[in-house]
């Protein structure tokens, strides 16, 4: 009864993620980036059924890691990185359609959550000695690369803040950037508080880190936080994107001083 019209939107637009058969619009990729900051809420989601499928709710098979529902369990891993295929698969169609390269970088960036997730899920199946010398440098490697990239896009491509044009520094804000948000300490706290929260998000990724359900549920929090401050920068990017479009057609359709000079038959060379 309430909002109904924004929940049927809200579907199509979720079943447009699930499926990216038509052209990828903003409220598409918008969520589903959404999305992967919950790929945690969802494998909790995928135990919770799966426990009560199984009957395992309020029994101590709750506790028991090696259980059809416990932390071993390969379905945790592919619930995880679902989000994150959806949106790889988004930049291949976006590229389809685009031809522009940065669709493939982003993909890219989204692969690199893979090999975290599934290196993470591998110390419940391979022999302890062989976790600490091989998978363990892999997986923090892998966490690492995963944290630094997706870095690196929020500033430079899903903000524009244009960094790294000097060592680490991005050029001053605009105008009506700066009258928005007032100082340009916003700017700096977001640089620094989306690097910390990058790395630490590589910390709920990581299946076999799930026990310690304080350090969790902690950092889910801040992820609520570091996400929302990803949203308002990045709905800001896409208006400031959208105004510059509308007034570029606008002024394109008056022809220009040196149009004007070309098409005068009164001037002499």
């Amino acid at each position: 009864m309430f909002y109904l019209s924004s929940r049927f939107y809200f579907l199509r637009t979720m079943l447009r993620i699930v499926l990216p058969l038509q052209a990828i619009t903003f409220p598409d990729f918008f969520l589903a980036d959404i999305f992967t900051s919950m790929s945690k809420v969802f494998s909790d989601l995928e135990r919770s059924v799966c426990r009560m499928v199984n009957r395992q709710v309020a029994t101590i098979a709750w506790f028991e890691a090696d259980s059809i529902c416990g932390s071993h369990s390969i379905a945790i891993p592919l619930v995880l990185v679902l989000p994150y295929l959806c949106r790889f698969f988004q930049c291949i169609r976006q590229y389809k359609d685009t031809k522009e390269k940065s669709c493939l970088l982003n993909a890219l960036k989204y692969s690199t959550a893979v090999p975290v997730i599934f290196l993470s899920a591998l110390k419940y199946h391979v022999f302890p000695d062989q976790w600490v010398s091989f998978y363990r440098p892999l997986w923090l490697i892998s966490g690492v690369i995963n944290s630094l990239y997706s870095f690196y896009w929020d500033i430079k491509r899903d903000w524009d803040l244009s960094i790294l044009t000097r060592i680490f520094m991005f050029k001053s804000p605009s105008t009506w950037t700066s009258l928005l948000y007032g100082r340009n300490w916003v700017y700096y706290w977001v640089l620094g508080s989306n690097l910390v929260l990058r790395c630490t998000w590589t910390y709920k990724l990581s299946a076999h880190l799930r026990h310690n359900y304080l350090t969790v549920f902690a950092i889910t929090a801040l992820e609520m936080l570091r996400r929302f401050q990803w949203v308002f920068f990045r709905v800001e990017n896409e208006w400031n994107k959208m105004t510059a479009k509308q007034n570029f057609e606008m002024s394109s359709d008056m022809p220009s001083e040196s149009d004007r000079l070309l098409e005068s038959s009164s001037h002499t060379v």
